[in-house]
């Protein structure tokens, strides 16, 4: 953000917008406080508005916090010149000059320093009567007005005209030698306060050219003795207009902002080669993606990805602790670190079809659902979680033991042993979970010590392992029963007697329902039983959505106030079979 606003007061400065670039070059300051450059840049924009009491403040600064960088003597003796501080200014440029001789912007500032102050020490030149307006050129205001008005200000950047002014100030006499540069007309009317008419740009150009050479040989004269024949003097070269100084930093930030893009043209042709299965290539890319930069984890995680996919499940994990390891450093985004740890799961989960050790797939997935929690992720976990039970499974598994198992556990049922019993039928199932009988013997276990929960849990899963073995549903009929379940219990058993119809169980099973249904129809149960069933009953989601549906809701009305129309309800078995599951309930009592 500091480079964004340094940038923006450069441009600013260059447009000879100088209050707009003192704000930016603030706020790159608030940005980046020991930033010696742009103390320095705010110092030349202050001395563009004449300003010089901030430009001394900012130069300052710029020499404590850089005190080895001649650029900054170069701000301070301008700020001192633009002050009247002509001894302040020799000695800024003298000290810039010694860190750097050759400065030929420092020699410059040094000759109007000790120009101006030698002219400060001497008595004041009379005006003379060829030159009226000679005095205006004197004292150090002269600069600071021809500074502020943005005509003059941008002469300043031409150095035959400062030596012009220089001059002037020397000799005031000598104002009528360049009163034909129309230079001098605009310089006239800024220091007296009036409009003067300008010359157009071609005459500007040719007046320009016309006063370079009368300075020429104006000079050659005053070198010359009077003998001497006139001899045409070389034009010094002029210098290049100061620019805004790029620091090292600014270097840096832009070689640097050179190699992420060009990174970034790597990962996308790896992301090319990849999606052409070109993995070598992809890899190619992705290896010069992290060459250039090595502060986006991305391009790790993506070669990563490569090695996933080409079954290089070493490679691959080397490279994700690579970008976890780089990630921590440069406190990247949680998410891609917990990608890169992930992506480690996913190849030590197919390591693990071999090793058979999920132990350290599941630990790489913890770790990173602590980093961000993914739905992918914990799916990837719980997978490899089941692989590792399965697994732990198969290798437990023994049928004969089961069997023995088993056989330890009837002989404690028999003693009514049941806790024991359990705890044999609950190892006979580790060994081999695939034996119903098991399970229905471990439901009757349960049904005895009244965990009629476990009991159905476990009866429903005998007859889902076999369907046609009616013990598990004399089992689970028997933990509904117990349950005043009665309508499902009735079902439970007619469902079994499906697969063996003269089954004794089974048919005394469905005889103690009907009686307990006939009994609550008949009203023949205590308030208190009655009352313990409908609260049960309303805990039933089906009783619940036969209560709330709008037909069932007019029938029930129908009963108690047009027993006619109620009787045509009945005949249709739907609403009959609903009916019944209301008496069985003790919801509706038919007397």
């Amino acid at each position: 953000m500091a480079e964004e606003a340094k940038a923006k007061g450069n441009a600013a400065f260059s447009s000879g917008n100088f209050t707009e670039a003192v704000r930016f070059f603030s706020e790159a300051i608030d940005l980046a406080p020991t930033n010696h450059v742009l103390y320095s840049n705010r110092s030349a924009a202050h001395a563009s508005l004449s300003d010089f009491s901030q430009a001394l403040a900012d130069a300052q600064k710029t020499v404590e916090l850089k005190p080895d960088w001649s650029k900054g003597y170069s701000r301070l003796g301008a700020a001192h010149l633009g002050l009247g501080a002509f001894n302040d200014a020799v000695a800024a440029y003298k000290k810039g000059l010694d860190i750097d001789p050759t400065n030929d912007a420092l020699k410059s500032g040094l000759a109007q320093a000790q120009s101006a102050a030698a002219r400060s020490r001497a008595p004041p030149t009379p005006p003379s009567s060829s030159s009226p307006f000679g005095d205006i050129f004197q004292g150090p205001e002269l600069w600071a007005k021809l500074t502020a008005d943005p005509t003059t200000r941008a002469y300043l950047q031409q150095p035959d005209f400062v030596k012009m002014i220089q001059e002037i100030q020397r000799n005031p006499n000598s104002l009528n030698l360049y009163l034909k540069d129309p230079r001098m007309m605009n310089v006239l009317g800024v220091l007296l306060n009036i409009k003067l008419k300008t010359a157009t740009p071609e005459e500007m150009e040719k007046m320009e050219r016309d006063a370079s050479e009368e300075e020429d040989e104006l000079e050659q004269r005053k070198a010359r003795p009077e003998s001497e024949p006139v001899r045409q003097r070389e034009a010094e070269p002029e210098p290049e207009p100061e620019p805004m100084e790029v620091s090292e930093e600014e270097k840096g930030a832009k070689v640097r902002k050179a190699r992420k893009a060009e990174a970034q043209k790597e990962k996308e042709l790896g992301n090319a080669a990849y999606k052409k299965k070109d993995f070598e290539n992809a890899i190619r890319h992705y290896s010069k993606a992290m060459e250039l930069d090595d502060e986006d984890i991305s391009y790790i995680t993506n070669k990563a990805a490569v090695y996933l996919e080409m079954g290089k499940y070493e490679e691959c994990i080397s490279d994700c602790d690579k970008a976890v390891e780089r990630g921590r450093e440069l406190r990247s985004d949680f998410k891609m670190i917990a990608k890169a740890l992930t992506r480690k799961g996913t190849a030590l989960v197919k390591m693990a079809k071999s090793s058979k050790d999920y132990e350290p797939a599941i630990e790489a997935f913890q770790k990173a659902l602590t980093e961000h929690r993914n739905p992918d992720t914990l799916k990837k976990l719980n997978d490899a979680e089941r692989a590792r039970k399965e697994l732990e499974q198969q290798e437990y598994f023994d049928p004969k033991v089961a069997d023995e198992e088993r056989e330890k556990g009837n002989e404690f049922f028999k003693q009514q042993n049941y806790p024991e019993a359990v705890k044999h039928y609950t190892e006979a199932l580790r060994r081999n979970p695939k034996d119903p009988k098991v399970y229905s013997n471990r439901a009757a276990c349960y049904t005895k010590l009244g965990a009629l929960p476990e009991g159905l849990k476990d009866a429903e899963k005998c007859i889902e392992l076999d369907p046609t073995f009616s013990k598990g549903y004399t089992r689970k009929g028997a933990v509904q029963f117990f349950m005043k379940e009665y309508d499902k219990a009735m079902e439970t058993y007619q469902e079994g007697l499906k697969h063996d119809p003269n089954n004794q169980e089974l048919l005394d099973g469905v005889r103690r329902c009907v009686e307990q249904i006939n009994k609550a129809n008949r009203g023949d149960i205590s308030p208190e039983e009655l009352k313990e069933r409908q609260a049960k009953a309303m805990q039933d989601p089906e009783i619940v959505n036969i209560l709330s549906d709008p037909i069932m809701r007019q029938v029930l009305t129908d009963f108690q106030e047009n027993p006619r129309a109620a009787q045509d309800h009945l005949k249709n078995p739907q609403v009959m079979n609903k009916i019944q599951k209301l008496v069985s309930a003790g919801i509706v009592q038919i007397k």
